[in-house]
C-alpha cells in the first residue's frame, strides 16, 4: 500500500509540474486575438476571427496529448494499475491543467486592455489577454491520460480469473 501511494503521488507530481511545459506550449502556439481601440472604447480588430476559439482549441489539444503521453507512460512504467494510479493520472491532469492555464494567462499580455489600449494609442493594433474560455478545457488532460491508461490496461494486461469458472473441464457428451 506504501509503495502504491508513493507511485501515486510521484505521478500526481511530475503531471502538475508538466503543467508548467503545456503552459508555456500554450502561450507560444495559442493564436493572438488582435484589438483595437478608439479614443472610448476597445474593439475587436477582425469581428468574424476565430482567434478565440483557436486559444480554447490550442490548450484542449495540447492537453488531450499531454494526456495520452501520460497515460501511456504511467502503463509502461507500471502495468499493473491500480486505484492510486487512477486517482493520481486524474489528480495530475486537473492540477496541471490549472498549472498550464494560470501560467498562459501570466506569461500572456496583459489583463488590463484599457491600460494597454491607452498605452499604444489610438487605431493600433494590440492583443487580447490569454484567457481560457472553455473552462471543460482543464479536464481534457486527465480525461485523455484514464482513457489512454485504460485502454491498455485492458488490452496488453492479464485477465483476471473468472470467479464462476469450473476448475474441471465439462464432461465430453455422449
Amino acid at each position: 500500500m506504501r509503495t502504491e501511494l508513493r507511485e501515486a503521488v510521484v505521478v500526481t507530481a511530475a503531471m502538475a509540474l508538466g503543467g508548467v511545459l503545456l503552459g508555456v506550449l500554450w502561450w507560444w502556439l495559442a493564436p493572438h486575438v488582435p484589438l483595437v481601440s478608439d479614443s472610448t472604447t476597445v474593439y475587436l480588430k477582425d469581428t468574424e476571427g476565430e482567434q478565440a476559439i483557436g486559444v480554447d482549441g490550442t490548450f484542449t489539444l495540447l492537453a488531450l496529448a499531454f494526456g495520452l503521453v501520460s497515460g501511456v507512460v504511467v502503463f509502461l512504467l507500471r502495468r499493473r494499475g491500480g486505484i492510486a494510479l487512477v486517482v493520481a493520472l486524474t489528480v495530475g491532469g486537473i492540477l496541471g491543467s490549472l498549472l498550464a492555464w494560470r501560467l498562459g494567462i501570466w506569461l500572456g499580455p496583459t489583463r488590463d486592455v484599457a491600460a494597454h489600449a491607452k498605452e499604444v494609442g489610438v487605431g493600433v493594433t494590440f492583443d487580447a489577454p490569454l484567457e481560457l474560455g472553455a473552462k471543460g478545457a482543464v479536464l481534457a488532460w486527465s480525461f485523455s491520460a484514464l482513457l489512454t491508461h485504460l485502454g491498455l490496461t485492458s488490452l496488453f494486461t492479464p485477465k483476471d480469473p473468472d470467479p464462476f469458472e469450473s476448475p474441471c473441464p465439462p464432461a465430453p457428451k455422449i
